[in-house]
């Protein structure tokens, strides 16, 4: 089962976290299918960034996103 969901990088106490397509079954850090976006949470505001048709292509072939992908892609929209 593919999902939607974070990967984390950057160093200690500087995270920035990748919006990625990955088996379920994977470790976090493992390699990814797609790349989708990025969510950068040390700037003021918080820098998102989704593409959105790649992102409705992967739920469009089945795969299920993170309640945390859900949330950033509202937040995405209520600031655009």
């Amino acid at each position: 089962m593919v999902v939607i969901r974070l990967t984390r990088r950057g160093t200690k106490h500087r995270p920035f976290y990748r919006i990625v397509a990955m088996d379920k079954a994977k470790p976090r850090e493992s390699r990814y299918i797609e790349l989708i976006g990025h969510y950068n949470p040390t700037l003021d505001p918080a820098e998102i960034k989704i593409d959105v048709n790649k992102y409705n292509g992967w739920i469009n072939k089945g795969a299920k996103a993170s309640q945390t992908v859900k949330s950033l892609l509202k937040k995405l929209k209520t600031e655009s």
